[in-house]
């Protein structure tokens, strides 16, 4: 149960992404046998800058890809499963091409990535998976003409390319990856869907916890509580700053700035005492005696 909610976590988050930047099918079935590809990812042919601010992630997903993220160490039927579903979309891209008489291009094939917290050197070694000079450790490149790769995201280097990723590891490397991600600026694209995302796992897992679950736990609530807390502050205060241009009339972006620093408390008590207030000066007072208290 616990590594069903693992994975089904990996392709949400995936999915949450993913999902502004191309299509996306989480899951995907291919017909010969049923089997699912966890998420087929096909970018769109323009997309925004905010996309290369997930490093490694956006660099795997430039081209079609499939990726299948799994939560344990991957073995060895399980990759053998994923090169099957690769082989089998291809052939499925093929017979769309010929069927409506277009060309299918190389760089239209999807690339499959592996995704898995460790593997062993055997397993890597008996796909005949090599490192490249021109890419990250921890990324093993299959055959050429396989087009794909595992990656080991326990040994992937810990900086901001490869932040996104290792949010799918597991135990310290998952939890490092939390605090880089809670230090992100709250604006920062990716970081509120993420905390959400992670929290409410660890919320699914509390009924069958393992001690690297619990540590996660402690981690993110206070990430997320916070989140909450200056969410609900932003919203309070535009709230008041509309009320306060209605009562008396536009305010300066200067009042604006102090009524955004306020405290969530203050910002209440300003909602109440603004109903007494039929000019600029009784805002300006306001402000003046509570930022002195």
């Amino acid at each position: 149960m616990t590594r069903f909610i693992y994975d089904q976590f990996s392709k949400d988050y995936l999915e949450e992404l993913l999902k502004n930047y191309g299509t996306v099918k989480a899951p995907s079935e291919v017909h010969s046998e049923t089997r699912e590809i966890d998420v087929y990812f096909t970018p769109f042919s323009e997309v925004d800058s905010s996309f290369q601010s997930l490093g490694l992630l956006s660099k795997l997903a430039t081209t079609p890809a499939i990726f299948e993220p799994y939560s344990n160490p991957v073995k060895i039927d399980e990759i053998l499963d994923c090169l099957v579903k690769l082989v089998e979309v291809r052939s499925l891209l093929k017979r769309e091409a010929k069927r409506n008489k277009t060309q299918l291009l190389n760089n239209q094939l999807p690339k499959l990535w592996i995704i898995t917290p460790t593997a062993s050197t055997n397993i890597i070694s008996g796909f005949n998976g090599t490192l490249k000079n021109d890419s990250l450790p921890g990324i093993y490149y299959l055959g050429e003409h396989l087009r794909a790769a595992i990656i080991v995201i326990h040994q992937l280097p810990c900086t901001q390319e490869t932040l996104w990723i290792r949010m799918l590891a597991r135990g310290k490397v998952q939890q490092q990856a939390i605090d880089e991600l809670a230090a992100l600026p709250a604006n920062n694209p990716f970081r509120k869907i993420t905390l959400e995302l992670c929290y409410n796992l660890q919320k699914t897992l509390r009924t069958n916890q393992e001690s690297e679950d619990r540590e996660v736990i402690m981690r993110l609530t206070p990430f997320y509580q916070q989140d909450i807390a200056l969410e609900i502050h932003q919203k309070e205060s535009a709230f008041i700053i509309r009320l306060l241009n209605r009562q008396i009339g536009e305010i300066s972006p200067l009042l604006i700035a102090q009524i955004q620093k306020l405290p969530i408390e203050q910002i209440e008590s300003l909602g109440e005492a603004l109903l007494d207030f039929s000019k600029l000066d009784d805002l300006e007072t306001w402000l003046h005696q509570n930022q002195e208290s």
